[in-house]
């Protein structure tokens, strides 16, 4: 390619001063032809993003409309039924809910709407430009009069609602009821038409000024025509000294550029030793990090298990003061301790080799791994008070790693109940999780009623280093590493988001929800990139 240029080059320059001004006269012109064909679709342009939001403009008047036929079908005719003894109480009742939360939905809806609106940059000019110039002025008193007697209406029939008693309201009441909806229903009328008649008036200065565009952008593109000739006749009188010029300036940059390449190499192997120093520094410099971060993950792994052996102690000391003390006590918490201990033994030796290439996988039961997760959290469950439901819809032995599993498993748990712990009544603390098989893929979900993520940093919690808690509580590094285990580790995938779940009883909590999806092999190779 660049032998290519250089013979174009070259071909150029032994060109005669006739064919070299005749190539200028020709990119000049076709510039020119590029200029007025985007001149014209940007002009369009325009007019399409004037349709656009005229189109904008009256899609809003459609949820004004949704509001009356809500006020007329919803309310008043439910009402109407009731009397007529067609529907019972209950019915009506869960019908005028539904039709003010409709109601508020969409009038909060258009009220966005017009401020988006306003704040448009499109509409800006339309109303510094456009508008002015037919001196048309939105009358902003009006409207916001129309809008503030339809909020007053709003809510007093929002208050009637709430605190009507269907069985023994009397008919006056109804009537009058009846009466407040319909003076909405013409507040609203006159809103419409109040959009609608602005919509109209802009729709029409807009074409009017656009027209006035597109004959100004003609006569601008015929000066600017006549402008380039006469700018190309002037380049072309002082192309020649240009020329001489520049293969003067061309020959001494060639001897620059040839003494340049003989002291080049010894640049170059300058260089390289400085770039092999600074590569030892940064191999140095991530063996430090790697080290680091183990000692974080090990860190953050031994802090529940840490704390739960702390309440085993704590109950012994609390089982020897109320005399309650006994042999099969001990047997049981000393069981558990063994367990927690022999976990963080597992811990280092899972850490050590964490990076290692050539880890074996197993086989096992998903749900031995689960309920060990849970059996290592159990003590610091019971004191929060949480409850752990588990339902294994169908028991999956997969090849994989098992202890790696696990600290996955903790570490949501773990979250999970921090989370609960700070923002759910100790009566409503619950964690569930579901294991199921989907095509060739385990799947687990783990949900907890804790109140959800934040949405503005649910795309962050996988970030190393990335905590909301302090840090006595958590490092911020127990999500990254679940996530490195189960997608580098395992091939699989983890991700989290934000649901409504009806996890006990009949009421609906904000939930979390984390889902694990690791594909089932029967295999017994090891993991090239563990």
């Amino acid at each position: 390619m660049k032998n290519k240029f250089n013979a174009l080059i070259s071909y150029f320059d032994k060109l005669k001063f006739k064919y070299k001004t005749a190539f200028l006269i020709f990119i000049i012109a076709g510039g020119m032809t590029c200029i007025i064909i985007l001149s014209q679709i940007s002009i369009f342009a325009i007019k399409q993003d004037f349709d656009i939001l005229f189109d904008k403009r009256t899609k809003s008047l459609m949820q004004l409309e949704n509001i009356k036929d809500a006020y007329a079908v919803n309310i008043q005719d439910t009402l109407s039924d009731f009397e007529k003894k067609q529907i019972s109480d209950k019915q009506a009742s869960e019908i005028l809910k539904l039709a003010q939360e409709i109601i508020d939905k969409s009038w909060s809806s258009y009220k966005k709407q017009i401020q988006i609106q306003n704040k448009d940059i499109l509409t800006t000019f339309i109303k510094m430009f456009v508008i002015k110039q037919e001196n048309y002025y939105e009358n902003k008193t009006l409207k916001n009069s129309i809008m503030n007697n339809i909020n007053s209406k709003m809510e007093i029939i929002k208050n009637s609602i709430i605190k009507i008693n269907l069985n023994t309201q009397k008919e006056d009441y109804y009537i009058n009821l009846n009466l407040q909806i319909n003076s909405l229903s013409i507040y609203l009328t006159s809103l419409i038409n109040y959009d609608l008649s602005l919509a109209i008036n802009e729709k029409r200065n807009t074409d009017k000024i656009f027209n006035i565009i597109l004959i100004f952008s003609i006569i601008s593109i015929f000066i600017v025509f006549l402008f380039s000739v006469i700018l190309s006749i002037f380049i072309i009188n002082n192309f020649k000294q240009l020329h001489n010029s520049l293969e003067e300036k061309v020959n001494i940059k060639t001897k620059e550029l040839q003494e340049l390449n003989n002291s080049l190499e010894t640049k170059i192997s300058k260089e390289v030793i400085l770039n092999r120093k600074k590569d030892i520094i940064m191999f140095q410099q991530a063996r430090f990090a790697s080290l680091g971060e183990m000692l974080n993950n090990i860190a953050h792994q031994w802090r529940q298990p840490l704390g739960s052996i702390t309440m085993i102690i704590q109950s012994f000391q609390t089982k020897m003061l109320l005399g309650k003390l006994n042999q099969n006590f001990v047997d049981e918490k000393v069981k558990d301790a063994l367990l927690l201990a022999n976990n963080m033994s597992n811990t280092l030796d899972d850490f050590k080799n964490f990076f290692s290439p050539n880890k074996i996988k197993s086989e096992f039961s998903i749900k031995n791994c689960i309920e060990h997760s849970i059996e290592l959290s159990k003590y610091l469950l019971i004191q929060e008070g949480i409850e752990v439901k588990l339902t294994i819809k169908k028991d999956i032995k997969i090849n994989s790693f098992y202890n790696e599993l696990s600290h996955v498993f903790l570490n949501i748990i773990s979250n999970s109940k921090d989370a609960l712990s700070s923002n759910v009544d100790k009566n409503d603390r619950i964690i569930k999780i579901i294991v199921n098989k989907f095509k060739n893929h385990l799947v687990v979900n783990i949900l907890d009623n804790g109140g959800g993520i934040p949405q503005e940093i649910l795309a962050k919690i996988f970030e190393p280093y990335y905590t909301t808690k302090y840090k006595s509580a958590g490092t911020g590094i127990g999500l990254y590493m679940s996530k490195q285990i189960i997608e580098k580790h395992m091939d699989g995938e983890i991700s989290c988001k934000n649901i409504l779940h009806k996890i006990k009883d009949e009421r609906v909590f904000n939930c979390s929800l984390f889902t694990i999806k690791i594909p089932i092999q029967n295999d017994n190779r090891t993991s090239e990139n563990a």
